[in-house]
């Protein structure tokens, strides 16, 4: 007699981590920051559509990649928070850097953009990643939440 529970056919999860033997990028400022990542952006679509990315970085704030979390619309786009972590945890990162466009050229933060920061900063702290920055780009200019003091 074969045991035919459901129970007993779950899949099997496998952890494994690799990295190529490339130079990183280090990331030593808000500038080179926003320079890496306004260069991994669809320029033709910066202004048209809402999307947020991460820069997941090592100990020594050397780029490991970006992670391109979510396109969305004009004015937003959802960001899963536990799939932002699930990939920072895979990608064995200590930092972060997430950042989202802004189509209308405005680079004021929103109350949705403050408050997903603070749930952002939340579970950083919890699971020992270091939020490094947020911010919000356009073509020519950036806001930084850490210059302006609001990662505290």
């Amino acid at each position: 007699m074969t045991n035919t529970n459901p129970i007993n056919e779950l899949a099997e999860i496998q952890v494994y981590y690799s990295t190529q033997n490339t130079q990183k990028e280090k990331i030593n400022s808000v500038q080179t920051a926003y320079e890496f990542l306004i260069n991994s952006w669809d320029l033709g679509t910066l202004e048209l559509q809402e999307e947020f990315k991460v820069i997941l970085l090592n100990r020594a704030n050397e780029a490991l990649g970006i992670y391109s979390l979510s396109k969305g619309g004009i004015t937003g786009t959802v960001v899963d928070v536990r799939l932002l972590f699930a990939v920072a945890l895979k990608c064995n990162a200590c930092g972060i850097i997430v950042s989202h466009n802004h189509p209308s050229g405005n680079t004021k933060p929103s109350d949705a953009d403050i408050s997903l920061t603070k749930k952002i900063k939340k579970c950083s702290d919890l699971l020992d990643i270091t939020l490094i920055d947020h911010l919000i780009i356009t073509k020519n200019i950036f806001y930084s939440f850490s210059s302006e003091g609001m990662l505290t």
